[in-house]
């Protein structure tokens, strides 16, 4: 008998819903392909709307102890595909700012849902572009 998935909190935010039970995203309704880094880092990032979450910290959540990678490195390449997904960046955030020589804050508002997958999307931020996401 197969396991039921797992149950986790459900975030909306702009055109995106994030399942982070099912570890799934979607566009507009469409999903996602993610990959398990930037599923982690976001998770993160949107289970703190609006704090600061230090690069430390994340770097952690990434690599366990003893894993040997270069981390800054790492860390880095996840943000870029998240921001890439998500048709972020850096110097004109919508969703994620990175702050200075600490780490980085989501920025967009954040709803929780209960529902799983509701066709219709959140609120659009300010300055969201269509950046051809590939799904």
């Amino acid at each position: 008998m197969a396991a039921a998935p797992e149950s986790g909190p459900i975030y909306r935010f702009g055109q995106f819903e994030l399942d982070a039970g099912l570890g799934a995203m979607r566009h507009r309704g469409l999903r996602v392909r993610l990959g398990e880094q930037p599923l982690r880092v976001l998770c993160l990032l949107l289970s703190r709307p609006g704090e600061v979450v230090g690069r430390e910290e994340l770097v952690r959540a990434l690599w366990r102890d003893g894993t040997h990678v270069k981390f800054d490195a790492g860390l880095n390449a996840a943000m870029r595909r998240l921001r890439q997904l998500l048709c972020d960046r850096a110097g004109h955030a919508i969703y994620i700012e990175t702050v200075p020589l600490r780490g980085y804050r989501f920025i967009a508002p954040v709803q929780a849902a209960e529902a799983r997958w509701d066709q219709t999307p959140a609120g659009i931020p300010a300055g969201a572009r269509n950046c051809g996401l590939k799904l």
